[in-house]
């Protein structure tokens, strides 16, 4: 049993934390959102009275926060209060830079760190099926897999620190680009006549095939357990799509990247943002290029 302290119990952190207390450990945990602490006890989650509270004599700290800037804070508040050698793992999807700079805030302090991004939204956080993309050490991640593998199905260590925030960022940059493509090409089908169930027929079983089309198809019908099949609600939505792509395309200007098709995406889920349903699964990115919400 090892003592872990969990910083951000929402949609995915929760479950995640839920999970750690299925497989064994003790789980203190704190967030700012009453409701969040309430639903996390109810799983065996032990909620501190904050943050500092939660991470006294935790071996491991886990964070799931919204952005750079609030991992930065919450690892500025706790690390004081943290024992050296704890390992801290940073699961928030946040920008290259704030990573890197969080693993510094903890190497200053004598911890060892992990940025380990998750691709696999709440179904895989509930589910304790979540890809773990690490940046780190090899110590810190060989001390840090054996807790992840408890939350997630694969484990992946991409290399140093702040890579975990690299290779999420890149996979959603293809994932908002596929997502897109596939829909323009049901809105093309429908134009045509060509019913929804022929045209994944042949696609999932050729070279349109793509987990976009397979696992979360945009319409109703072909894939029972897609979004599409429970009036879009996420899933992963569409207002984390938008921020991911944000994430692609800072990366991209810093970097010196040509990522066309990654800014037409962030451009066109920025647009689905604005019409309103940033709350809806970014499957629901259809209803755009349709033009209409009723079918």
């Amino acid at each position: 049993m090892t003592n872990i302290a969990f910083i951000g119990l929402g949609n995915m952190g929760g479950p995640m934390a839920g999970n750690l207390v299925k497989a064994g450990h003790s789980v203190q945990a704190f967030d700012l959102v009453q409701a969040s602490k309430d639903a996390a006890a109810e799983m065996g989650v032990g909620i501190a009275g904050s943050a500092k509270a939660a991470v006294a004599g935790a071996e491991v700290v886990v964070t799931m926060l919204p952005a750079g800037k609030h991992v930065l804070s919450v690892w500025a508040d706790i690390l004081p209060a943290v024992k050296p050698g704890t390992l801290l793992i940073d699961s928030s999807t946040i920008d290259v830079d704030s990573a890197r700079k969080a693993h510094a805030l903890a190497a200053e302090h004598g911890c060892p760190s992990l940025d380990a991004p998750v691709s696999g939204g709440t179904g895989g956080a509930k589910a304790a099926t979540l890809t773990f993309m690490v940046g780190g050490a090899d110590a810190a991640f060989a001390r840090g897999e054996p807790v992840l593998a408890k939350m997630g199905r694969k484990i992946v260590h991409c290399g140093g620190a702040g890579n975990g925030q690299a290779a999420k960022i890149c996979n959603n940059m293809i994932l908002g680009i596929s997502m897109i493509g596939v829909s323009e090409a049901f809105v093309l089908a429908e134009k045509l006549g060509l019913a929804h169930q022929a045209l994944f027929d042949v696609a999932s079983t050729s070279s349109g095939q793509c987990w976009s089309l397979t696992t979360y198809c945009p319409v109703p019908g072909p894939v029972p357990t897609s979004p599409a099949n429970n009036d879009y609600k996420p899933g992963f939505a569409s207002a984390l799509m938008l921020k991911d792509l944000k994430l692609s395309q800072e990366a991209a200007q810093a970097a010196g990247a040509s990522t066309p098709l990654g800014a037409a995406a962030a451009q066109l889920f920025a647009l689905h943002n604005a019409w309103g349903e940033g709350d809806m699964d970014f499957s629901g990115i259809i209803h755009l290029l349709r033009g209409r919400r009723d079918a």
